[in-house]
């Protein structure tokens, strides 16, 4: 008596559907964090090349093996202003064709023949080998990147494994007439079309959608013809994904999920009739066919293919529409550039959470540069307008700091890779000192204020030695930033020395200012406020210390404190530059020591 389909099938073909759905997701993750942030670089280098596009959406798409993720990370990246709405367009055509290689591995689960070398081409015979090598190397590698690798490998065999319960499971439905009656309501392509993108809105799984529709084919009785519709209405279901992650978005966000239905919706009321017609008048043979998992797999791909080269000529006129359909407003959240969006879609991809952090830790750095660079210049030309924007800046970078340091903390505690983890202590190293320097820069401010409003003024001495440990400042600033923002190692191991001859120029001025006083050239306010200005522009540079310590710390994996006093005592580069600089800026003040 054969195997009858029972409610202990269901069971199996929902566990199956469980295990492919974990396993896929396992893959995903691994997969998202071998490549790590290169993805959102490749994204934020966009050209306007349609072709470079669709190959970048579809070379991401297969590396995370996830088209929803590809299109959530989409709505993040245009939320955080980041990417431009039309830049879009074409990575999400590419999506839809990278997602098309799942079913073609899921296809392998229908490979028939004796010979040894096709056997180990099916999932029941490769995918205990393959758990097994993921398994070996989660467990005995040390390198974390080795160890995401045996996930990649695991999470694969554990999707094959749900993919070969789901196809045992209805097996048994090939004899039943019950479902033979059901697959005739299939005839009605609009109803495939529905239930393909119900299905699949309902499980978030497009992957996950085709593997079931592969099972079901592998049971027999289903045609080409009922396949071909479910397809269309499955590549419309995944585009659920993408409509909630783009709850609560700016209005560009909300109109790349919009251009991600609209290609599949448009995709299929052009394809489906064409097909339908072209049926009715000339016969497509193959659309009577058995449907199987490669002739699924094929169609997949057929299907998203032609759908990019229909509609790629019109990518201009799909983001007009996606305008129409969410209009702008005035209050629109998007007129506002100083808005710091660090969007919560990107925690899903942790990597390109960091790399989205980094975005905007650069932003602040700028922002912290040119708010510095003012208050030294009204060191010496007081400017009220100026003086004002100072305040200003420095709130805003207040705020970096604060949404900073709370999302660094939440991808933290997420799975990255050692290289991202590094990154995020780098960086919550660097929030820190950007924000005291600007609160330095307000000090300077309140000190140029005070002369203003007293209209006191230092004497041409004063004035020069100023000018002078500003410019030393100014070169330590851009070194330390420009150390950071460009990743240069070698270039933050010029700072020290430089910063040490800053502390020297303090001292000396220090002494001259002493000096002034004693001699009755100098009045005991302005020693107060001269005091003042001296102390917070060593506190500056020591901070500028502290950004290229914490790099060369992070990255040479050394413990500062011994690098320094090394560094001091043995390093002869360290000594000639430090001489270096100090014949430069003492010669400006008059002495060379």
């Amino acid at each position: 008596m054969g195997t009858e389909f029972s409610i202990f099938s269901i069971f199996t073909m929902l566990g199956g559907l469980a295990f492919f759905l974990y396993g896929m997701n396992v893959m995903s993750t691994g997969l998202e964090k071998l490549t790590g942030g290169k993805l959102e670089v490749a994204l934020k280098k966009m050209t306007s090349s349609k072709l470079k596009s669709i190959l970048l959406g579809m070379g991401i798409t297969i590396a995370i093996q996830s088209s929803s993720a590809m299109t959530v990370m989409l709505v993040g990246l245009v939320n955080s202003g980041i990417m431009q709405l039309e830049q879009t367009v074409g990575v999400c055509f590419g999506s839809n064709i990278g997602t098309t290689l799942t079913a073609w591995i899921l296809s392998l689960a229908g490979v028939e023949g004796d010979n040894p070398f096709i056997k180990m081409l099916k999932p029941e015979y490769f995918s205990p080998l393959i758990a097994l090598a993921g398994v070996i190397l989660i467990m005995v590698a040390k390198s974390s990147k080795r160890k995401d690798i045996g996930r990649i490998l695991v999470g694969f065999a554990v999707l094959m494994t749900g993919m070969t319960l789901m196809s045992d499971s209805v097996a048994p439905l090939a004899d039943s007439p019950d479902f033979q009656k059901i697959l005739t309501a299939f005839e009605n392509p609009i109803l495939g079309v529905l239930v393909g993108a119900g299905f699949t809105g309902i499980i978030q799984s497009s992957a996950g959608s085709i593997g079931i529709l592969q099972a079901f084919s592998a049971a027999g009785g289903m045609t080409n013809g009922m396949a071909f519709p479910i397809i269309m209405g499955l590549n419309i279901g995944t585009c659920v994904t993408a409509l909630i992650s783009s709850i609560g978005v700016s209005k560009n966000a909300k109109r790349v999920a919009w251009v991600h239905v609209m290609i599949n919706v448009v995709g299929t009321l052009v394809l489906l009739p064409i097909v339908l017609i072209l049926d009715s008048f000339i016969g497509l043979s193959f659309m009577d066919n058995a449907a199987n998992p490669f002739g699924i797999a094929v169609m997949h791909t057929i299907f998203n293919v032609l759908v990019t080269i229909i509609l790629i000529p019109f990518s201009n006129q799909m983001v007009k529409l996606s305008r129409f359909i969410v209009k702008d407003s005035a209050d629109d959240a998007e007129t506002k550039p100083e808005k710091i969006v660090l969007d919560e879609r990107f925690l899903k991809t942790p990597a390109v959470a960091v790399e989205v952090c980094r975005s905007v830790t650069v932003k602040m750095a700028e922002l912290t540069r040119k708010t510095i660079f003012d208050a030294l210049g009204i060191l010496i030309a007081y400017d009220e307008k100026t003086a004002e924007s100072i305040v200003d800046n420095e709130n805003k970078i207040d705020k970096y700091e604060d949404k900073l340091n709370s999302y660094l903390v939440r991808v933290s505690k997420s799975s990255i890779t050692a290289r991202d983890s590094r990154r995020v202590s780098k960086m919550m190293h660097m929030v820190g000192n950007f924000e005291r320097i600007s609160d330095h820069a307000v000090n300077l401010v309140e000190s140029a204020q005070e002369m203003n409003d007293k209209r006191l003024d230092f004497s041409d001495e004063c004035q020069n030695e100023i000018a002078v440990i500003c410019e030393a400042i100014t070169e330590n600033i851009n070194k330390a930033f420009d150390a950071y923002i460009n990743d240069d190692l070698p270039l933050a191991h010029k700072i020290e020395p430089l910063e040490e001859v800053v502390d020297n120029i303090s001292a000396e001025l220090k002494n001259r200012h002493i000096q002034r006083l004693q001699n009755g050239d100098c009045t005991v306010e302005l020693g107060y406020i001269y005091q003042d200005i001296l102390t917070n522009l060593e506190r500056i540079s020591d901070h500028c210390s502290n950004i290229a310590g914490c790099i060369i710390e992070i990255e040479e994996k050394t413990d500062i404190h011994e690098y320094l006093h090394d560094m001091k005592e043995n390093d002869e580069t360290f000594r000639r530059e430090f001489r270096a600089y100090t014949e430069t800026y003492f010669t400006k003040l008059g002495k060379i020591d």
